[in-house]
C-alpha cells in the first residue's frame, strides 16, 4: 500500500466547513487567553508597566562654548514642551562645567530651567581639577564625584542619553 493511500484511509476527508468550524473553535478558546497574556508579555519584555513609564533624559555637556550651552538649554525646553512631565538631568563635565559657573552667560537660563524641574549636576573631578568650589557655581545644583559615572548610572536606570 502506498503512503498516499494510507494517508487517505487514516485521515478522513475534511471539507472547508470542517476547517472553518475548527478555526472558530480555536479562536474562541485561545483568543481570551492571548488578550489576557499580551499585557504581561509587554511588561516582561520592557520591564515596565504602562502606568510606570516615565520619560527621563540625561544630557551630557563637555564643551566650553556658550552657543552650545544655549542650544542644550533650548533642547531641554523643547523636550519639556513636547513631553510635558519629564525628568531631565544635565551633567556638566570637563570644560562643560563652565555652563554651571555663577558668572556664566547662561546662569539665568540654568536657574530658570532648575525652577522648571531640571536637575543640573557638576562633575566633582572637574571641580577639583579646575580648583572650583561650590561657591563658584550656581546655587542649587547637584554634584557627582565623577560626571561620567553619573551619566552611566542614569543610563543603567533607563534614562535616555543625549549628547548634543
Amino acid at each position: 500500500m502506498t503512503s498516499s493511500l494510507v494517508f487517505q484511509e487514516i485521515v478522513p476527508r475534511f471539507t472547508l466547513r470542517h476547517f472553518t468550524t475548527l478555526g472558530l473553535l480555536a479562536m474562541l478558546i485561545l483568543a481570551p487567553a492571548a488578550v489576557c497574556a499580551a499585557p504581561a508579555v509587554a511588561v516582561a519584555a520592557t520591564g515596565n508597566s504602562a502606568s510606570a513609564t516615565k520619560n527621563r533624559i540625561v544630557f551630557q555637556v563637555t564643551e566650553e562654548d556658550s552657543r552650545k550651552w544655549n542650544t542644550i538649554l533650548a533642547n531641554v525646553n523643547n523636550v519639556q514642551e513636547e513631553l510635558g512631565q519629564v525628568e531631565i538631568a544635565v551633567v556638566a563635565i570637563g570644560p562643560g562645567l563652565g555652563m554651571l559657573k555663577a558668572d556664566a552667560l547662561t546662569a539665568n537660563q540654568v536657574q530658570d530651567a532648575m525652577a522648571a524641574g531640571v536637575r543640573f549636576v557638576a562633575c566633582g573631578n572637574t571641580m577639583k581639577a579646575q580648583h572650583l568650589t561650590k561657591d563658584d557655581l550656581i546655587d542649587g545644583i547637584d554634584y557627582a564625584k565623577a560626571g561620567y559615572v553619573e551619566v552611566m548610572r542614569l543610563q543603567q536606570l533607563g534614562w535616555a542619553y543625549i549628547r548634543p
